[in-house]
């Protein structure tokens, strides 16, 4: 297996990609070498099988979905409150309408994992480390509330992402800071 770490990362952004646009099915080493631009055979040189693609694929989506490192880094640069956790809430609404294709892979990824054992448990492990790491720097930054609040915010924004993302038309007239100010006021303490 090939070592370039950029190479590969740069095949990893091509999958993520081909798999947003053509799904699950659509997603070969040929697709990838294509979308990457690099010669035939260059994805099979660096990931042994499909399975493999795909688990890196969705620690790859994750990484590409992340808070800006600066905020990850120092949870405690602004002052907490219930204001600031709908804004942090609402730039992360923004990071995942403007960049799409990260999350539409997930997506992908996600009913790919319902049919692959091995996806399901990488996957799984992947989700439950953000969530715990969203916890912990949510604890950390002093913000109102704790796991079951920030596991109710989770859940809810994951849905408003899913409309947005593939039925944009079903919450037409619902602006996302409306319904993040309402995810907030009914979950957090005042």
């Amino acid at each position: 297996m090939r070592q370039n770490p950029e190479r590969r990362t740069a095949l990893t952004d091509a999958a993520i990609t081909v798999l947003a646009r053509e799904g699950a099915r659509g997603l070969t080493y040929r697709a990838v070498d294509v979308e990457a631009d690099v010669p035939p055979g260059t994805t099979s040189n660096y990931f042994r099988n499909r399975d493999q693609l795909l688990g890196e694929v969705g620690v790859r989506v994750h990484e590409r979905l992340s808070a800006p490192a600066d905020v990850m880094a120092n949870p405690q640069a602004e002052s907490p409150s219930h204001d600031r956790v709908g804004v942090l809430l609402g730039e992360l609404m923004g990071r995942l309408t403007a960049h799409r294709e990260p999350y539409l892979a997930l997506l992908e990824l996600r009913l790919e994992a319902t049919r692959r054992p091995d996806l399901s448990a990488a996957l799984t492990k992947t989700i439950r480390e953000g969530i715990d790491m969203s916890v912990d720097w949510h604890v950390a930054a002093g913000m109102p509330g704790g796991r079951a609040e920030v596991l109710l915010m989770y859940l809810a924004l994951t849905g408003l992402t899913v409309e947005r993302l593939t039925l944009p038309e079903v919450l037409a007239d619902v602006a996302d800071e409306d319904v993040i100010r309402i995810i907030v006021d009914r979950v957090l303490p005042s």
